[in-house]
């Protein structure tokens, strides 16, 4: 019986364990039998506690569940409900629609042409000039050709046809308002602008334009030629009267090609140090022509002065040392006084024809260096066509500009540089001509008073 009593102790011992933490060490068999029938006891409360709040909570799932089911039932149906509506508003909105086109007849076309009438009225008058006066015109034409759903009433028909008639009227006006203008610097001020039609607007600083986005007037980028400008600022002068101006009939658009065009010194500079050499000898052999001018001038008129008083020789002109000589050498014969004449003429000629030369080889050199500076530009063009292609012209342009300003430059160079080499030329050997006469005659005299 022993072991069999072990047996149970020790079960029941793990069974007391097993109830709970708490249970405290029975000190006997009895202790131990009263803990495991407590603990039943408690187990058992513990157990019907917990089943019956698994009842309560299936109850209350039920419940739920009862009522998402109703709720489903209660969706469908107005689901359905709506289903129909839609139906019916359908057949309504068709039936209207009917009776919409029935009743308007041939009005609705007349929404299509006034909401064409007023894009294209938009397009035209935001961007014309007028707007520049008369700000804010387009803003309803805006609303009828994008934001219109139904026909135009009376109102917006008329709002249209004084829109177009206003663009027409002001067309034809020449006219003065006050606005502001934005400077080219980033600032504004209040100026006094002319309007010539839709075509140009005229301020303080020559032409103007508009910006139909930002809706400001401004300057040109540019302005084109003096003379253009000029007319512009005699029509802001003008209070009456015809005034001559040059319009621009394209609203802007000619007036930005002249922008674009090239001045003339942004030409000069294309021709690169091949034109800025060409210029450096037009004007070295203009200064040398210029002061052989002169002093070729002052000689022959000291010359002509000697004339009229050969018996008194000057040493500060040709013919008066030439005069100087045979008063020295009266008494050598007609073959010594000739030679010593012709050797006084010699000493005079590199005075006379000293940089006139230089001015004809500066005039032979232009043209040349301006068929080198063409011949380098096509070498430069041909380079870029080889790197780049011919898709972009604009690539090709500088070398070409070179190319034919160069060869521009030489022959403008040369023509000056000839016409002054002729006329001092001319008057060197005008004075040459007076020293080989005046020679002659000494001698001719010289030798008949030798014979006599």
């Amino acid at each position: 019986m022993k072991p069999v009593f072990k047996s149970l102790l020790a079960a029941a011992t793990v069974a007391v364990a097993a109830t709970g933490a708490q249970a405290q060490e029975a000190k006997s068999l009895k202790d131990l039998l009263d803990q495991v029938q407590q603990n039943r006891v408690s187990e058992a409360r513990l157990d019907k506690k917990r089943e019956a709040e698994f009842q309560s909570a299936r109850a209350d799932k039920q419940a739920l569940l009862r009522k998402a089911q109703s709720d489903l039932k209660a969706e469908q149906a107005r689901g359905d409900r709506l289903q129909k509506q839609f139906s019916d508003n359908e057949v309504t909105l068709n039936e209207k629609a009917a009776e919409l086109d029935q009743a308007t007849g041939t009005l609705g076309e007349m929404f299509g042409v006034v909401r064409q009438a007023s894009s294209e009225a938009y397009g035209r008058i935001s961007t014309s000039i007028v707007s520049a006066q008369f700000p804010g015109r387009g803003q309803f034409l805006a609303e009828m050709s994008e934001d219109s759903k139904g026909l135009p009433n009376i109102q917006e028909l008329e709002d249209l046809w004084f829109a177009l008639q206003k663009e027409m009227t002001e067309g034809g006006e020449v006219v003065k308002f006050t606005t502001e203008v934005v400077n080219l610097d980033g600032g504004s001020s209040q100026q006094e602008v002319v309007r010539v039609g839709t075509f140009n607007l005229v301020g303080e600083a020559g032409y103007l334009a508009y910006d139909s986005e930002a809706e400001v007037v401004q300057p040109l980028g540019r302005q084109p030629d003096g003379h253009f400008v000029a007319s512009a600022d005699d029509l802001i002068d003008a209070t009456s009267g015809i005034v001559p101006f040059y319009a621009d009939p394209s609203q802007g658009a000619i007036l930005g090609l002249l922008k674009q065009k090239a001045t003339m010194s942004e030409r000069y500079h294309a021709g690169g140090p091949v034109g800025y050499t060409i210029t450096l000898m037009l004007a070295i052999g203009l200064l040398i022509g210029i002061y052989k001018m002169i002093t070729l001038t002052i000689v022959g008129g000291k010359m002509r002065s000697q004339l009229k008083n050969v018996s008194n020789p000057s040493e500060g002109n040709p013919l008066g040392r030439i005069l100087k000589v045979y008063q020295e050498n009266k008494t050598a014969d007609a073959e010594n006084l000739e030679l010593k004449l012709d050797e006084a003429i010699l000493r005079e000629l590199p005075r006379i024809e000293s940089g006139i030369n230089v001015i004809k080889i500066f005039a032979a050199i232009a043209p040349l260096l301006g068929l080198l500076g063409t011949v380098l530009g096509m070498i430069e063009t041909f380079q870029t066509i080889t790197l780049f292609g011919t898709g972009d012209p604009r690539m090709m342009a500088g070398s070409i500009s070179m190319a034919l300003v160069t060869t521009a430059q030489g022959i403008i160079a040369a023509l000056p540089l000839i016409l002054t080499h002729s006329i001092v030329a001319s008057r060197s050997k005008s004075i040459i001509h007076i020293l080989d006469e005046q020679t002659a005659g000494i001698v001719a005299a010289h030798t008949e008073s030798e014979k006599a």
